[in-house]
């Protein structure tokens, strides 16, 4: 299995700058004026962020042999809304893999959402343990052969199937559907901002008097996400519908996910906090 899929968590952050030049790199990075190997090993690795913890289960299960999926994977399984239901309610995670903003119209309650997109792969492994059967949910123009082979690609094998025809299908059958609010950047965030981005984004400016959180950490430390309404912003509002279908499933209520995140937010010249 490759280590990881999309993402940057193996380098080291900008420390908030947009831009440099290869001379003010040679005159102000720490690791070129590091002083020996040791001083620059530790340098370095001081300033590589937090990473999915399924990069080091990936290293030991290559160690002793990765099994073979084959140029076409078998497809998911189609499961009719009474088979999706049993299986949730005997353990399976739902995973919702439509758009952000279709999941927030309306998603099976406890479903997680997680964006299908080229980061996909990144996250599942990131807040979901590997041995966890699997249902999922996806749009109709969404490609069933990329999410099996995401899934797979670090070795998430319990792909119990999919919800034959979608949420269309669930909600044909009269059964109840979960809502999250969506914040336009021209309104006033709602509650507490919670920004969910890693420690170097953050460090590149966030909303004023938001808290923060990175998604990776959102399950573990929870009960340190201040109590109330919150507007939960990312870059661009994947990761942050992914933290409010968690928190959601903890019974957070009142739970709004900002459209287009901080990229939106400083496009639209809203106020901005340093450091």
């Amino acid at each position: 299995y490759p280590t990881h899929g999309a993402g940057s968590f193996c380098s080291a952050g900008t420390g908030g700058q947009l831009t440099t030049t290869l001379g003010r790199e040679r005159r102000k990075n720490s690791l070129f004026t590091a002083a020996s190997e040791d001083l620059f090993v530790r340098t370095f690795l001081a300033g590589l962020g937090t990473y999915p913890p399924y990069f080091l289960r990936l290293r030991t299960v290559n160690q002793r042999g990765a099994r073979l999926y084959g140029v076409n994977p078998a497809a998911l399984a189609l499961l009719s809304v009474d088979e999706v239901r049993r299986h949730q309610a005997a353990g399976a995670i739902v995973i919702d893999v439509r758009p952000f903003v279709d999941f927030a119209s309306g998603h099976i309650p406890a479903a997680l959402s997680i964006a299908l997109r080229p980061a996909f792969a990144s996250w599942l492994g990131w807040i979901i343990q590997a041995d966890r059967p699997l249902v999922f949910v996806r749009a109709p123009d969404q490609d069933g052969h990329d999410l099996v082979q995401q899934c797979l690609k670090i070795g998430y094998e319990n792909l119990v199937g999919e919800l034959a025809g979608g949420m269309s299908a669930w909600k044909e059958a009269g059964l109840p559907v979960t809502t999250i609010a969506i914040r336009q950047v021209n309104e006033e965030p709602q509650g507490t901002p919670l920004d969910v981005r890693q420690a170097s984004e953050w460090a590149g400016g966030h909303i004023p008097g938001a808290q923060h959180m990175e998604l990776g950490s959102v399950m573990a430390a929870a009960g340190a996400i201040p109590a109330g309404p919150l507007t939960i912003y990312c870059g661009h509002g994947e990761r942050a519908m992914t933290a409010a279908s968690l928190l959601e499933g903890q019974g957070r209520q009142s739970l709004a996910v900002l459209d287009g995140g901080f990229d939106a937010w400083r496009r639209a010249k809203r106020p901005i906090a340093a450091g």
